[in-house]
């Protein structure tokens, strides 16, 4: 016993490694993870309004990216776009692995958004569109206005929850070689217990992991809640009248 707490957790290590994963690996890992998040959004949105077109050409490609981006493990995407396209993209980037591994998780990111947004929009009832066309609206506005807007609110528990798998996967980012001031809570734990070989930086990374997803699951939990519910709509004292005398 006193051996597995002197391996993973000995605080003079844990106490040690904490400023750095606050101050830099909390950082990084919060911009890997909104940045990608942001972006994989966005195209998400496009990939999921490909999907639903009944053009082909618009219909295939997106369904092809989504089928290799959800199938291939994420370390394989991260390395083949942060060493491939490294080699290409150098006169842009430099050798800062930093915009490529944002890059690698927006593009996996999209591929799961661009479904998650896909199947929501698929919820909203078909009576909503026609409805908004029997009003006058146009295609597309009915669409962005009255169609997407539903389906978005839907799969809000769903969005929560991809980000906090960027949360995690922005780990894998550590493969690419970040510099000092790049890396995140994964690579600063790495490090500190390469050089002690002793695993309680890992540990205290992983305590800063959980106070991040913890929090989001719980929100997730009680997003789904509130729209499985609806909102409570409070009733005046004459309603509250009309109701205890209706018959």
């Amino acid at each position: 016993m006193d051996q597995f707490l002197e391996t993973f957790l000995n605080w003079e290590y844990i106490w040690q490694v904490f400023p750095d994963l606050l101050k830099t690996g909390l950082l990084n890992t919060l911009i890997l993870a909104g940045v990608s998040a942001l972006i994989g959004t966005v195209l998400g949105m496009v990939l999921a309004m490909m999907g639903l077109s009944t053009k082909r050409w618009l219909r295939w490609p997106a369904r092809v990216y989504t089928d290799i981006f959800r199938g291939l493990p994420a370390i394989l995407t991260i390395l083949v776009v942060g060493q491939g396209l490294g080699t290409v993209a150098r006169d842009v980037v430099g050798t800062n692995p930093y915009p490529l591994g944002i890059l690698a998780l927006s593009l996996i990111a999209a591929a799961y958004i661009g479904e998650i947004f896909r199947a929501g929009i698929q919820s909203v009832e078909k009576g909503q569109l026609e409805a908004s066309r029997a009003l006058g609206m146009k295609y597309r506005s009915a669409m962005l206005l009255v169609v997407i807007p539903q389906g978005v609110r839907r799969v809000l528990p769903a969005l929560v929850n991809q980000f906090i798998a960027l949360v995690k996967d922005s780990s894998l980012v550590y493969f690419l070689g970040l510099l000092a001031s790049q890396r995140e809570l994964f690579r600063i734990g790495q490090d500190l217990a390469a050089n002690t070989g002793n695993l309680s930086p890992l540990v205290a990374a992983g305590f800063v992991y959980l106070v991040i997803t913890v929090p989001l699951t719980h929100l997730v939990n009680y997003i789904d809640k509130r729209l499985r519910e609806g909102k409570k709509v409070a009733q005046s004292p004459d309603d509250e009248l009309e109701l205890a005398v209706r018959p």
